[in-house]
């Protein structure tokens, strides 16, 4: 019998069944049908696997309203979060504090390490679809080194010479080794063809600084703005060509609003789904109340709160002890625990105790009245009728008395309430000065007229101590808002510069932070934690290695809302 003779025979051998016999046929038919079904669901539900899925959106509440998208003048954090999402370097921070390739695709470091050659990755191009050049990287290195441009960056780029090689190719050379040079070269570039023939006088007024076009992971899809022109909200729309990646995450939808109040209600009405830098104190009301329930999110920044002593505006700071009691009454636990509602780490360094090489533990210490009062047993006494600490210098009675100046935010505010208490209660006389942010900037701490100043300062991931701690940088527009001055540690600072990477540099770091702490300049407060309300369907979020708030942003090509399940051959990934 032939294979071609088989279907009819079995045909024919059905019709001669019964209907008993054929209803017993079919039965066990489908009885084994069923099962091959079930073995290969089974075998198929074992044999997949999950992967982020393309699509949705998110929108993202921010407070104020943009003016520069633009790396080289942002000055605002509502800049900064566009630029981080528009923009791309050629390496990006990674999750351990490292650099990662972005638009470079390789880069070498000379031996002497004054060199660093960078080799951009083929076929890259803008959101408008033009090819990324080397030249691209030398026009927004030469207009960020421009002091006519008036760039916040322009510091880092000093002394920095940059070359083309070739079309893909990029040489920097620097007048010594500069460990931290990598960090420079995260600076999102700017399009030469588009920028080109803007004078720096007209840069700043430019419409691509409200317009535009980059090689970040997202480009610029619409603007919604007001009667003024003013704009109100940005969609964003995943770029397919973005060098790591097309995003998973298909719109992101980012609306101002004017203050905190405003930008709350639209998440707790549905309006917005995502808000960060939340006040801690608001964080539980938060989780509770709004519309679609938030995951939160919670990221140490290298940011550090202390207060500093300006010793040429009040003489009783140039008395260590002076320093070293107010040092000792200082109720760091409630700080945290009232202001900051727990989110944050106390500090008692000028080197953020989050710091991923350098965390050390803190040990814990009672603010101890006995012991402060120690320190100023030689020529302090303590009236009797005032409750002050006072002392005689030249026949003139001089008491512990200083103003302390700082910004009018909540957080700031709540703990100068608590240092004047604190210090009050010891026999010290504190007028707390509150500013509006740019007065306290212009007219207090440019111009360095404060006694002591409870103030912020961001260190960055890879410390830097030389901007807030040499001596060079005593006056404006320095930021050794302390007016410290130290030969031994000056040169410390400027040896730290030439040294690479991070780990090399821990232990003399820890060393310059020591012999800071040893003369007491300042008074370490605390660290905060940066807080993030999220989606809980958002996924593959990190901030792992956030330096300032935009930095949020800096995976967020890897962030997804959805899952899907494919047969591991077709896994491209």
């Amino acid at each position: 019998m032939s294979i071609n003779q088989l279907p009819g025979r079995v045909t024919a051998a059905i019709k001669k069944l019964s209907r008993r016999e054929k209803l017993l046929l079919v039965a066990c038919l489908t009885v084994f049908l069923t099962s091959v079904a079930g073995l290969i669901w089974q075998a198929n539900a074992t044999a997949l696997i999950e992967l982020p899925a393309a699509g949705g959106e998110l929108k993202e509440g921010i407070i104020g309203a943009p003016r520069f998208i633009n790396p080289l003048l942002a000055s605002s954090n509502a800049d900064r979060d566009l630029v981080a999402l528009v923009y791309s370097g050629l390496v990006r921070p990674g999750p351990e504090g490292e650099f990662l390739p972005d638009l470079a695709e390789r880069y070498i470091v000379s031996e002497d390490g004054k060199q660093y050659t960078f080799v951009l990755k083929p076929n890259l191009v803008w959101h408008d679809g033009e090819p990324v050049t080397s030249d691209d990287v030398i026009f927004t290195v030469n207009r960020a080194q421009d002091p006519n441009l008036k760039s916040p960056r322009r510091a880092a780029w000093e002394g920095v010479v940059v070359e083309r090689r070739n079309e893909r190719e990029i040489v920097f050379t620097l007048k010594q080794p500069y460990g931290s040079f990598l960090d420079n070269v995260t600076l999102g570039l700017l399009p030469a063809h588009l920028w080109d023939k803007v004078t720096a006088e007209a840069f700043p007024f430019n419409n691509l600084n409200v317009e535009p076009v980059g090689t970040g992971p997202y480009r610029v899809k619409s603007i919604k703005r007001d009667r003024d022109n003013l704009p109100l909200a940005y969609e964003l729309a995943a770029f397919p060509s973005f060098a790591l990646g097309r995003p998973k995450i298909e719109s992101l939808f980012l609306n101002f609003y004017p203050n905190e109040e405003t930008r709350l209600a639209a998440l707790r009405q549905g309006e917005v789904t995502n808000v960060s830098a939340v006040s801690p104190e608001l964080i539980e009301d938060l989780l509770a109340g709004s519309k679609n329930k938030q995951r939160l999110y919670t990221a140490s920044l290298p940011r550090l709160f202390a207060v500093f002593f300006n010793q040429n505006q009040a003489k009783i700071f140039a008395q260590s002890e002076v320093r070293e009691a107010l040092n000792l009454l200082v109720p760091r636990a409630e700080i945290i625990n009232q202001v900051l509602a727990g989110y944050g780490a106390p500090a008692d360094s000028p080197i953020p105790t989050v710091n991923p090489v350098i965390k050390k533990e803190l040990a814990s210490t009672t603010p101890t009245e006995q012991a402060a009062a120690r320190l100023l047993k030689y020529g302090w006494k303590k009236n009797a009728d005032t409750g002050l600490w006072e002392q005689t210098v030249k026949k003139e009675t001089e008491i512990l008395s200083f103003t302390l100046s700082t910004a009018d935010a909540p957080e700031l505010k709540a703990a100068a309430e608590l240092l004047r208490s604190a210090w009050g209660k010891f026999g010290a006389r504190v007028e707390v000065k509150i500013f509006e942010a740019g007065a306290l900037n212009q007219n207090v701490i440019r111009p360095r007229e404060y006694e002591a100043l409870l103030f912020g300062e961001i260190v960055g991931r890879d410390p830097d101590l030389y901007s807030f701690w040499h001596s060079s940088q005593r006056l404006d527009p320095g930021l050794n808002i302390a007016l410290y001055t130290n030969a031994a540690v000056d040169k410390m600072l400027e040896d730290l510069k030439f040294l690479s990477p991070l780990t090399i540099k821990t232990d003399k770091l820890a060393a310059v932070a020591a012999e800071i702490v040893k003369g007491t300049p300042a008074i370490f407060l605390y660290t905060p934690d940066f807080l993030y309300l999220l989606p809980p369907e958002v996924n593959g979020v990190a901030l792992d290695s956030i330096n300032t708030p935009a930095d949020r942003f800096l995976n967020i090509y890897q962030w997804y809302l959805a899952t899907e399940k494919v047969w591991p051959v077709f896994n491209s990934s």
